[in-house]
């Protein structure tokens, strides 16, 4: 049974029917077609001195910016504990070692002194990393300047991991723009959808044609097909695309209104002990892709768990914030820098309904939820 109020779902009151409907007439409905070029233009003047590749998901971004990164067997790549596991999974499918880190209180994201403190490490055993994945986790952005500053000085790529951060900012540039790559994601419940998609993108010439290369099996250009090595289908196809340009044209209303729902929600709660958000920094401005809270249950009475619980009851959709890494069954024998700031806030943690069709009187549902838990309590 669908959710009377879900997550997070897409919205499609533009340009998608129309341009899907070209796609078909144009007969290009895989990897060629004008809309892919369209749509990586498009994304281009978003992100400004960046040029983005389409590619068939965040994952297979992911995984093709490692391998752009060099990333092999035996070599370890930092990368942040508390995220989605697609975030660290590409590097052991290139037979790496991913050496995770925790977070920090403000943004949620990597700490940059535990960072420091795991490059330091590893580099005493002999085993300088090669690469560092940064996450922009639930859109809010990461502190770049600390984490650009920290990886220039021990001469480390870095790989931002904005699958969750389209349209989010830090010190006024885009996300994905600060690390030698950055990719993206376009999958059904983000700020915009492609239905499943992704981007990779770079400042580099040379990074751009080469992934353009690698993602279309590797082949050469040619009036038969030959490959002088190994490539991916990892390419975005023209229907994908078709609709990705058509939310694409829509994410500064999309995250208006997302950010607005954020304040709705902070302004529900005021006054209320025991729950608070994920905040902005001065320097970084959040797509607030999904309003984060954490419950503090000594506080509040009731578990993030209990409410989840509740919500569901009423036909309300919410989720747990990510598990972190590092306490996932299959990364159980992976280094780990750090204490327990991502498990507390695991433990704490829910992500509430953000899409951007809510109304005000969608989130005073949800509201009524939590005042009805709390009254059983006093």
């Amino acid at each position: 049974m669908p959710y009377k109020l879900p997550l997070s779902s897409p919205i499609f009151d533009g340009n998608e029917s129309l341009y899907m409907q070209q796609a078909l007439s144009s007969g290009q409905l895989a990897t060629n077609g004008e809309f892919i070029s369209k749509f990586e233009n498009k994304l281009s003047k978003k992100i400004k001195q960046h040029q983005a590749v389409a590619l068939n998901s965040g994952t297979s971004s992911l995984h093709l910016g490692l391998v752009l990164l060099g990333v092999g067997p035996g070599d370890e790549v930092i990368c942040q504990s508390f995220t989605f596991c697609a975030s660290a999974n590409p590097i052991v499918y290139l037979g790496g070692t991913p050496i995770f880190v925790d977070s920090e209180e403000d943004t949620w994201n990597i700490s940059p002194e535990l960072l420091e403190d795991a490059i330091m490490s590893r580099i005493a055993l002999g085993k300088k990393p090669k690469a560092i994945v940064v996450v922009h986790l639930f859109g809010m952005p990461a502190k770049m300047k600390e984490i650009m500053e920290i990886a220039g000085r021990y001469t480390i790529p870095v790989l931002e991991d904005a699958a969750e951060a389209v349209g989010s900012t830090y010190k006024g540039h885009s996300c994905g723009t600060f690390g030698k790559v950055g990719v993206f994601s376009f999958n059904g419940n983000k700020i915009i959808t492609s239905g499943g998609g992704g981007a990779l993108i770079s400042d580099e010439v040379s990074i751009i044609e080469r992934a353009k290369y690698l993602s279309t099996q590797a082949r050469e250009d040619l009036p038969y097909y030959q490959h002088l090595e190994i490539g991916y289908n990892y390419r975005m196809n023209n229907m994908a695309a078709a609709i990705g340009l058509a939310q694409l044209e829509k994410l500064d209303g999309l995250i208006s209104k997302r950010r607005l729902i954020n304040h709705r929600y902070r302004l529900l709660f005021e006054g209320f002990q025991g729950v608070s958000f994920q905040t902005e920094t001065e320097e970084s401005q959040s797509n607030y892709w999904l309003t984060t809270i954490l419950i503090d249950k000594p506080q509040t009475g009731f578990s993030n768990d209990k409410l989840r619980i509740a919500l569901f009851k009423n036909g309300i959709e919410t989720r747990f914030l990510w598990k972190p890494l590092h306490l996932q069954p299959a990364y159980r024998s992976v280094p780990f820098y750090g204490g327990h700031i991502a498990e507390k806030m695991f433990l704490k943690g829910l992500c509430l309904p953000s899409s951007a069709n809510m109304t005000f009187e969608d989130q005073k549902k949800v509201f009524g939820v939590f005042e009805k838990e709390l009254s059983k309590i006093s």
